[in-house]
């Protein structure tokens, strides 16, 4: 069986577990953390358990807090270290009645570390680590579960469950995340008890739903649920495209696409917010299709527009941040943004960005790769994505332009009151050359200044500049735009 090394563990939980026995009480590294020493995993975060209480933890450590109702005292480590900021004590608990399935109708403390053990949800979980000893506590075969990849409850699977409904997600999730299987027993008792998820508050849900994202197998968490009958209880709108069929463009029916989109963000390692959009980015396919006769097909027209207001109704639902809303709203609403490559312009690229935001186009664009491949197709970025990126680099360059200036010809003329004429033209030109030298003069007071000194020049003399300006424009948007497009062979 794999043991912990002593070089798997930091000096802060040493010095953590030497405090409480030298102050007379036990001390054992318990939960999440033992689980992943076990299995070779850096913990991301480390919690003991003890005898102690919390009065008395507390009058052990420099710097603690104690703020809630489970007598956990949070140590703080001066360290960068953010894993070991604060470490989580947590005096032995008893077993406790959950009469609403989210939390104990009482807390009580106990003396012995089994007491503890038997209250917890997985074997896995169950496990207990002294220190300095090395002396595992292992009551419930946890090392054999993790040597078997298998997530097994702690003693009744549906009592477990009905104290705390989450626990049923939490196992989805360590599926994931572990790529463990979930025990038959332990499958069965959440097929069973998962309508109990209803009692469970939207943050504990959104919280578990996103640490399923964050994994690199969400796909086979989110199916999983499914089939347990988790999921209706958590994004019940993914549902509804199983068995849609799509068109010829797809292999996949709607509901599988959306998980193979979500996955290849998860392979790539894109951000969670792609992966949140690849989740829900074609949710109302399923609404919005209709059998066209004229190309013996199927279509959704509007899915995107009708697709970016469910979305956003169900993560409301799901209590997300308002800004997290609104990225996700925003993407699943212009995913559809192509158009046939020979007619795209850059204005029409810039209309996409302004759309999205500058902030937020290359998560369209690698959204736009995940919808790709979610469709069953090998190729992630076929010649006109190819082209549409290269066109995006381009439309977001420093300004190379007389347009992408900070001020423009309306408002040269009011604060000079030049007539229209082609001194006009002049002065943007000049100023242009100007910002071409150094973007960071493109800001609208210092253009504003230079626009009443070019203003000044005579005809000749402001002729000349602005000509020049013209000529360097026109070198710098070749050299730019011939590089951008060699970058992405569209040549």
């Amino acid at each position: 069986m794999t043991t912990i090394k002593p070089s798997q563990i930091p000096d802060e939980i040493k010095i953590i577990s030497e405090t409480l026995e030298k102050g007379g009480f036990g001390a054992y590294l318990v939960g999440g953390c033992v689980r992943d020493l076990l299995i070779g995993r850096a913990p991301k975060d480390w919690d003991f358990t003890t005898n102690a209480r919390p009065e008395q933890i507390q009058e052990l450590f420099p710097e603690t807090f104690y703020e809630n109702d489970y007598g956990t005292v949070g140590v703080v480590n001066e360290t960068e270290n953010e894993t070991l900021k604060v470490v989580e004590i947590t005096p032995y608990r008893l077993e406790a009645k959950y009469s609403d399935s989210r939390h104990p109708d009482a807390v009580s403390f106990s003396d012995t570390l089994e007491d503890d053990l038997k209250r917890r949800d997985f074997t896995i979980n169950a496990i207990a680590y002294s220190v300095t000893s090395g002396e595992l506590k292992d009551p419930y075969g946890g090392q054999e579960d993790i040597k078997r990849k298998s997530i097994v409850a702690v003693g009744d699977p549906r009592e477990r469950f009905e104290e705390d409904a989450l626990r049923m997600l939490r196992a989805i999730r360590l599926s994931a995340e572990l790529q463990f299987t979930i025990d038959p027993k332990t499958a069965e008792a959440i097929a069973l008890s998962a309508s109990a998820l209803q009692k469970i508050a939207k943050e504990r849900i959104r919280d578990e739903f996103s640490r399923i994202l964050h994994s690199d197998n969400p796909m086979h968490a989110i199916a999983i649920g499914q089939k347990l009958g988790v999921m209706r209880h958590v994004a019940p709108d993914i549902e509804r495209g199983i068995g849609v069929e799509q068109n010829q463009a797809h292999t996949f029916d709607v509901y599988e696409h959306l998980l193979r989109t979500m996955q290849h963000g998860a392979d790539m390692k894109w951000n969670f917010d792609i992966r949140l959009a690849g989740l829900f980015h074609d949710v109302s396919k399923p609404e919005t299709r209709r059998w066209s006769k004229e190309k013996e097909d199927w279509t959704f027209h509007g899915h995107e527009v009708v697709g970016a207001r469910v979305t956003k109704k169900a993560l409301q639902d799901l209590k997300f941040p308002k800004q997290t809303i609104d990225k996700i709203e925003k993407l699943v609403r212009w995913h559809m943004f192509f158009s046939d490559p020979d007619k795209i312009t850059l204005s029409a690229v810039r209309r996409v960005i302004r759309n999205v935001g500058p902030e937020n186009i290359w998560d369209l664009l690698n959204l736009r790769v995940c919808d790709r491949i979610g469709t069953g197709r090998p190729k992630a970025q076929p010649f006109r994505l190819r082209k549409y990126i290269s066109m995006v680099e381009e439309a977001l360059r420093d300004p190379t332009s007389v347009g992408m200036l900070k001020i423009n010809g309306k408002r040269v003329m009011e604060i000079t009151k030049e007539k229209p004429g082609p001194r006009i033209g002049y002065i943007l030109h000049a100023l242009l050359e100007e910002v071409l030298d150094e973007p960071k003069r493109n800001t609208e007071d210092y253009l504003e200044k230079q626009t009443l000194e070019l203003a000044e020049l005579p005809e000749k003399t402001l002729k000349a500049h602005g000509e020049e300006g013209k000529e360097r424009q026109e070198q710098v948007e070749e050299e730019a735009i011939k590089e951008i497009r060699k970058k992405y062979h569209v040549e």
